[in-house]
């Protein structure tokens, strides 16, 4: 018999930031930890977290979540004074951090957040170097996106009469 999944252990995507690929060019992409209180993680748990408009700065030479938004639980936090906006530390390894620091300095990268998730219990956030776009830029990737879809259905038809 097979084994039985576990119902606590809780896996795959908690947000993602869809508005992060229309707005920027992402590149490189690095997995961060997150410095959460309990509160944040039953919150998360219950599926409130938004990143919509989240962004990471450096400060100090460490990293920091801003502009994240995890709802409190009015059950789980009636003990604690809770900000559903606070900053919040990213924890990477010093060469990642280091990396990240001479990106944005000298190359005028953006930290952008593109998605949480679970992995092994523990939250992770991706953290994609950004470049904005231009308004003709995000038009040419409209027209891109509409012409590959176009192709995709002429294709079905062609194999579907064929």
């Amino acid at each position: 018999m097979g084994k039985k999944p576990d119902k606590n252990k809780a896996t795959g995507t908690i947000a993602l930031n869809k508005r992060a690929r229309h707005e920027y060019h992402l590149e490189d992409r690095f997995e961060a930890g997150l410095a959460l209180q309990g509160w944040e993680l039953k919150a998360i748990r219950a599926g409130r977290a938004n990143i919509t408009e989240s962004y990471a700065m450096i400060r100090n030479g460490e990293i920091f979540l801003f502009g994240a938004q995890i709802t409190p639980l009015i059950q789980a936090s009636s003990h604690v004074v809770t900000d559903d906006r606070r900053t919040r530390k990213m924890l990477l390894h010093r060469r990642e951090i280091d990396t990240l620091i001479g990106k944005v300095e000298r190359d005028g990268y953006t930290l952008i957040i593109t998605s949480l998730y679970w992995k092994a219990n523990k939250i992770k956030a991706e953290l994609a170097l950004a470049k904005g776009k231009q308004s003709h830029d995000k038009r040419a990737t409209s027209k891109e996106r509409d012409w590959e879809r176009e192709k995709a259905r002429v294709m079905r038809a062609h194999n579907k009469n064929a």
